[in-house]
């Protein structure tokens, strides 16, 4: 029986950390040279869901797992995946829509700061769940294989890590890829809807998209399909998403106006 952890398996690793920290930088510096994206989406969008998906949601989660519902959702995959993917949608996209008509209230002339939002919000959830794991799980087996006690995992933790096939570890990486694609997508359609009150339809659609999303993968999961099945059918939603989300921007993209100087305005003062 094997006793350490495949090295490739380690690479794999290392590679999927690199990814889920690659994906938010490399759309930073696209939305901010190419699009003239600001700073201030981005971080929003950080900071945004961590507060709404990772603080507010899992307080609902802490309320509903005491009540007696909880146990029928428990026990349906249906249910499961219908209320947790209506949870992530009501939350993350009403901490869009919330962002977008408070913080960024300035910021909605240049929609390309929509783009710079959605890549903070699926950028710092690539980095907390796919790149954080993924190092820690690389320390831990680099102590495994050396023989350190760790505090990281336990010895039955490294007999998993062993026995699960390396490709695995990059599963989390293409999945990455697809979630950010669709919360840059997702925060064009909330965009939009926080810009023009006519537009507000793309609101509750935004919710409803990500509950179907985040549903189907729950119940296809749950249903034992098979891993890469079930991320070529997020991808593909992934893919339906940003057509819908391009079909939006070209009919709602508006050019940012210039601020006009007058003539009669102090050089000094332009500065």
């Amino acid at each position: 029986m094997q006793s350490t952890i495949p090295v490739l398996s380690i690479v794999f690793m290392a590679i999927s950390a690199l990814i889920g920290i690659a994906i938010p930088v490399v759309l930073y510096i696209i939305f901010r040279k190419k699009n003239k994206a600001n700073h201030l989406p981005f971080w929003v969008g950080c900071v945004t869901f961590v507060l709404f998906a990772l603080v507010l949601e899992r307080v609902m989660y802490s309320f509903l797992m005491k009540t007696s519902f909880w146990l029928t959702v428990s026990n349906n995959i249906w249910l499961m995946g219908l209320v947790g993917g209506f949870f992530a949608g009501l939350f993350e996209e009403s901490g869009r829509y919330l962002a977008f008509k408070t913080v960024l209230r300035k910021k909605r002339g240049n929609d390309a700061n929509g783009l710079m939002y959605g890549a903070g919000h699926g950028g710092i959830e690539a980095v907390i769940l796919l790149s954080a794991s993924m190092i820690v799980n690389v320390i831990f087996s680099l102590q495994f294989n050396a023989g350190i006690p760790s505090v990281l995992g336990t010895a039955s933790a490294g007999q998993q890590l062993i026995a699960m096939p390396s490709w695995m570890f990059l599963v989390g990486a293409v999945e990455r890829i697809s979630a950010v694609a669709l919360h840059v997508s997702l925060s064009v359609l909330v965009w939009f809807a926080a810009k023009n009150n006519k537009r507000f339809w793309l609101f509750p659609l935004a919710i409803l998209l990500h509950l179907v999303v985040d549903m189907a993968a729950v119940v296809l999961n749950g249903l034992g399909l098979n891993v890469w099945i079930l991320e070529g059918v997020v991808f593909v939603l992934a893919a339906l998403l940003i057509v819908l989300a391009v079909v939006v921007w070209k009919k709602n993209h508006t050019v940012e106006q210039p601020a006009v100087v007058s003539e009669e305005t102090p050089v000094e003062a332009q500065a």
